[in-house]
């Protein structure tokens, strides 16, 4: 039961880079290295809180996914109870009696369906009498498996303030297998992600074997073709919950104990959702001599928006179907019943123990700091936006981050604008110099007047010629700065390449690292240094899929580059494999010959360039031909 994968993953070939997960990691448990493609969650640091999980777009991340070994418990022979959190109200809304839901959740193969609410009434007790005889002492509630984590991780210090009570979900379990026996199987299906988590601590996974979610809940439903119109009626197993059928509103479990809750008499502090949750785990922590309160914490607004379910909007439409079900659910029950439930489950253990586990990383020296505050812009407070588009609350916080090996300063708008707005700057200046060390030397060499007319009318003829190539091709020096590219390798780059190709006709001059992949670059340094070919090597860049060969020209001087784009219209699939060798090969010896002709003296342009003009006629008519 131990053995399994982290709760929350990163599927990388789904992942898009926008950083939308980091930016709502409330611990920063996600990293973003140079050498990695992708960010990844970091599982000894993750609280489970699901907020990543709702806010990536491209549905790249995911949870650990449990159906399976709840069909093999519901196959296993044993019998099997499922624990349903009164947050169904919530996410079943399209059910319309939750007596019709009971029976499709029997449909599946439980034999028992008991409701979480009865175990929150029994928690909910210990709270008011825990409460009671705090003598001084403050406690934080433990019913939200992502409260009891960020404090077990990053405030190990008010680890003793967790109350010591378990879960309503494990209240539950513990009441069940007391009803139906220790070998029933009991399976939790709730809106929590990081419940699957929380029930590995008990019974090395044994007292609940199995945490499904709403939205896999919903899976097995459409998988085994169980809906309502299909079903009769049947109620829940008993106990039946009172006050517990408020428990997905944050101070349900407070009105559920009997706490006051009015704002003077009151002892303790509700707060739900990420941002009262930080503050209030803050405020306990610094200042609770000052607070004299206890402090109910939940992580999604209560258990109306947990990350296990299909849908996080309309919270106060949520909020009014979970009332409407738990007065209905009240209405109906035999209260004396219940207290005679209450009287004899109360006596059993529900205390719960917790574990300092501290992740925190030790701040790195302020000179660390300082030093990517300068990479990034920002030398003065003046400078310091602090516009949290990188994910982190001050652009302190980021840098710190950063000194820590957690992120990357690319993950800053200011930094990226002001380096783009700066690179098409520089490329700038160097083409006005250019311009004019090119007027200068026009001036100066008037006796070569007629030498360079007839190398540019050459170059003209070669540009023309590289220009309806359908191949892209590159050639760069031993800094791999750009000496010359045609039109398609402009085209296979994309946007941001024409765009300098505007300024710049070939991107004379410009830097390679800042056009194509890292992993592309890599080979270019490698030929270079090696003064070895890389031949027809497949590389993935945005939606295209690029063939690419690169041959040294001039040795640790200057190299050059094929690149098709295999998904052209020009490219026919068979011929992709079939030709590929064939294009290298007639393409080899023009692009090293165009590279001496950048390298060489004018002296012996024209001579070369026919020659280059001359080979190129008879492979285009060899093609032609064929």
């Amino acid at each position: 039961m131990n053995n399994r994968k982290p709760v929350l993953i990163i599927n990388d070939s789904k992942c898009r880079n926008s950083y939308s997960c980091v930016r709502v990691c409330p611990v920063n448990a996600i990293e973003v290295r140079p050498q990695k493609e992708h960010p990844t969650i970091l599982p000894d640091k993750c609280i489970g809180c699901g907020l990543c999980y709702v806010s990536c777009s491209p549905a790249a991340i995911e949870f650990r996914d449990s159906k399976e070994e709840v069909k093999a418990l519901l196959k296993s022979g044993r019998k099997t109870a499922a624990l349903i959190e009164p947050s169904i109200a919530s996410e079943f809304d399209d059910i319309t009696d939750y007596r019709k839901f009971v029976t499709m959740i029997r449909s599946l193969g439980f034999d028992y369906v008991h409701e979480v609410s009865f175990g929150v009434d029994l928690i909910a007790a210990h709270y008011a009498e825990l409460f009671s005889k705090a003598e001084g002492k403050y406690y934080i509630t433990a019913n939200c498996p992502a409260v009891v984590k960020l404090i077990e991780k990053f405030h190990p210090g008010l680890t003793p303030n967790l109350a010591p009570l378990v879960s309503p979900m494990v209240a539950t379990a513990i009441v069940v297998k007391e009803i139906h026996g220790q070998d029933v199987a009991a399976v939790q299906i709730g809106p929590c992600i990081d419940a699957k988590d929380e029930a590995l601590k008990y019974k090395s996974g044994k007292l609940i074997e199995g945490v499904i979610t709403f939205i896999e809940l919903r899976q097995l439903f459409d998988e085994f073709g169980i809906q309502e119109r299909l079903v009769k009626m049947s109620e829940f197993d008993p106990p039946y919950g009172y006050w517990g059928a408020l428990y997905p509103l944050p101070p349900g479990i407070i009105q559920a104990g009997g706490l006051k809750r009015d704002m003077v008499s009151s002892k303790v502090i509700t707060a739900s959702g990420k941002e009262d949750c930080l503050e209030a785990i803050h405020d306990f922590d610094r200042h609770i001599d000052t607070i004299h309160h206890h402090f109910n914490l939940f992580f999604c607004h209560g258990c109306l928006l947990g990350p296990g379910m299909e849908d996080h909007s309309e919270r106060f439409r949520r909020r009014a179907l979970v009332s409407r079900y738990a007065e209905k659910r009240i209405s109906t029950l035999d209260k004396d019943l219940w207290q005679k439930n209450m009287d004899k489950w109360m006596q059993l253990d529900f205390s719960g123990t917790f574990t300092p586990d501290d992740q925190r990383i030790p701040e790195p020296p302020e000179e660390a700091i300082n030093e990517v505050m300068k990479i990034v812009g920002k030398n003065n407070p003046n400078e310091e936006l602090d516009c949290g588009a990188c994910g982190y609350k001050s652009c302190r916080d980021f840098a710190v981050t950063v000194a820590k090996g957690l992120a990357i300063p690319e993950m800053c708008h200011t930094f990226n604008l002001r380096n783009k707005q700066e690179y098409i700057e520089t490329l700038r200046q160097t083409n006005r110099k250019l311009a004019e060390t090119k007027k200068a030397l026009k001036e100066s060499e008037e006796l070569a007047l007629r030498e360079k007319e007839i190398a540019q009318s050459a170059s003209d003829m070669l540009n023309n010629m590289l220009e309806k190539l359908p191949t892209g091709v590159v050639i760069v020096d031993n800094n791999l700065k750009i000496l010359h590219s045609n039109k398609s390798f402009i085209n296979i780059i994309g946007e941001d390449a024409g765009a300098i190709a505007d300024i710049i006709p070939g991107l004379a001059g410009a830097d390679l690292k800042t056009l194509i992949p890292f992993n592309v670059y890599n080979m270019f340094t490698y030929v270079i240094k090696e003064d070895e070919p890389v031949v027809s090597k497949d590389v993935h860049f945005e939606d295209k899929m690029l063939n690419i060969s690169i041959f040294p020209i001039k040795k640790n001087k200057m190299c050059g580059a094929i690149i098709r784009d295999l998904y052209s219209p020009e490219v026919q699939g068979e011929e992709v494999i079939t030709r590929v060798t064939e294009v290298i090969e007639n393409n080899l010896e023009m692009v090293q010959k165009i590279g001496f002709l950048l390298g060489e003296g004018a002296s012996e342009t024209e001579q070369m360039l026919n020659s280059i003009i001359e080979s190129y006629k008879k492979r285009s008519n060899l093609k032609t031909n064929i």
